[in-house]
């Protein structure tokens, strides 16, 4: 009786295809050599902002994504709600407070590390189980979203630091996401997601000359509305900004002053250096018969008249 031939040897599997958006040259570096290294993992393609990140997933169709927070252009936080449609997203961040750790979770992360609590070998396990469905959190991450949890509902919940999440002109609920098919939604559901472009910031679309045509509103507009709800005595009357004669690179500067923003931010949003933004400051103090900061973000918004006074020199 002849022999049994032997069986083939099975393929072996694909490795795991990963996506790394940070805006830390450096970071992106580490992190692709440390996975590519990896016999089960690939880095497919890396990322500096929100925004790439999702069209090189889009691209790539990746098994996972590892996202950083605090990004130039669109951050972390925006991107979040539209990558979780394309694949299992890990955050990955320097960003520790309870309320961004509880907004990713709640947008749809997979798990949220915090850089310095974790090793190699903790990392790669993560994205592996990321991809599985088996959430990770460090030390940090953990207790902030304890901390979070225990200080019970807000009415709308906390406001994100420094604007997070307000990047995008168009909200997307959280959805359980399809993945392409791969996990729970059918395949038409995942192209119609995938070929919808994402929407870009206010400030790209106002580049572009594109016409906003969502009721939701970016960070700038939110302040806007803001400060004309609040003039004593004129509900509704929109401060007159054309005014004080800002530039426009001056008035995109005073925008991301009125939203919170550092000079070192507003440097890395606007591609600028700090000196250049001290430079567009000063100007715009002049112009604003301004001393500071908060004196010249209420005349921004139409309260200067209910504005207390302000410290000089808050540049």
């Amino acid at each position: 009786m002849p022999a049994f031939p032997s069986a083939p040897a099975p393929a072996a599997p694909a490795p795991m295809r990963v996506v790394v958006a940070d805006d830390n040259p450096v970071v992106r570096a580490g992190l692709g050599a440390l996975l590519s290294g990896r016999e089960d993992i690939e880095v497919v393609a890396e990322a500096a902002d929100g925004r790439q990140a999702y069209d090189v997933a889009v691209q790539h169709r990746p098994d996972v994504v590892l996202l950083d927070v605090r990004m130039p252009g669109v951050d972390g936080i925006s991107a979040l709600p539209h990558l979780v449609r394309v694949a299992p997203v890990l955050m990955l961040t320097y960003s520790r407070e309870s309320a961004i750790v509880h907004e990713a979770l709640r947008l749809g992360a997979g798990g949220y590390l915090v850089h310095g609590e974790f090793t190699a070998d903790q990392l790669v396990q993560a994205v592996r189980d990321t991809q599985s469905g088996r959430a990770h959190f460090t030390a940090t991450a953990a207790n902030a979203l304890l901390a979070h949890m225990r200080q019970g509902p807000g009415p709308d919940g906390a406001p994100l630091p420094e604007g997070l999440g307000s990047a995008l002109t168009t909200g997307v609920p959280y959805q359980q996401p399809g993945y392409g098919g791969r996990a729970p939604g059918s395949q038409q559901q995942h192209d119609a997601y995938a070929h919808s472009p994402m929407p870009l910031p206010d400030a790209q679309r106002a580049s572009s000359g594109a016409r906003l045509t969502s009721p939701a509103r970016g960070l700038s507009h939110l302040q806007s509305n803001v400060g004309q709800s609040s003039v004593p005595g004129r509900p509704g009357v929109p401060p007159d900004r054309e005014q004080y004669g800002l530039s426009a690179r001056e008035v995109e500067v005073m925008d991301l002053i009125a939203s919170g923003m550092s000079n070192q931010q507003i440097a890395a949003t606007c591609f600028i250096s700090e000196k250049t933004v001290k430079n567009h400051i000063n100007r715009i103090f002049t112009k604003l018969h301004s001393g500071s900061r908060s004196e010249a973000i209420a005349h921004w918004l139409g309260t200067a008249s209910a504005a207390g006074p302000a410290a000089r020199g808050d540049r």
